[in-house]
């Protein structure tokens, strides 16, 4: 039986990756495919500076540890927001890897031109994501503008002690 991996991402806590496993596993029990381990994301690239758990899964096909052929994901933008530069090299990457990545969302993406295809729907999804931030950015404005406060309450205390981000070396 061939062994995937299946890998989920969702923006916000209020969000939940349980809506996209159940497809998954659909369509891996279609494929006649065995899902041997879920790589689940529950909070924002963004916000976090980073994807935990595709580091995780990139790292476990590098060491050898664990061989998939394939990568099933809900949709290509789960596995970035970046842009296409961002969404290619992931894929050349998992390619290089042994682990051909499916999107099931996007089945038509498997063509001649797949490259284009990635790099049309990795450019949607960045400028989604832009235009999603403009509006934020413009609704804060105008709450400011109207006088409205923003943030936390003074004296408010945090229930547990941040973790401070590393600046990256090509800051310093």
């Amino acid at each position: 039986m061939t062994r995937c991996a299946a890998y989920l991402r969702v923006s916000t806590t209020e969000q939940t990756v349980d809506n996209q496993l159940p497809e998954l596993e659909r369509y891996a029990d279609i494929q006649g495919w065995q899902i041997a381990e879920v790589y689940a994301e529950e909070t924002s690239a963004w916000r976090n500076g980073h994807q935990k758990e595709l580091a995780r899964l990139l790292e476990d096909l590098r060491s050898g540890n664990k061989k998939y052929s394939h990568l099933l994901v809900w949709s290509l933008d789960r596995l970035s927001r970046q842009g296409p530069l961002q969404v290619l090299t992931l894929i050349d990457t998992f390619k290089r890897l042994g682990c051909l990545v499916v999107s099931i969302k996007e089945p038509w993406i498997d063509t001649p031109f797949s490259d284009v295809m990635y790099s049309l729907i990795a450019w949607v999804a960045r400028y989604e994501s832009e235009r999603r931030s403009e509006r934020t950015r413009a609704g804060l404005d105008r709450a400011r503008r109207e006088g409205k406060k923003l943030g936390r309450p003074l004296g408010s205390k945090d229930k547990r002690k941040r973790r401070r981000r590393r600046v990256p070396s090509y800051y310093t």
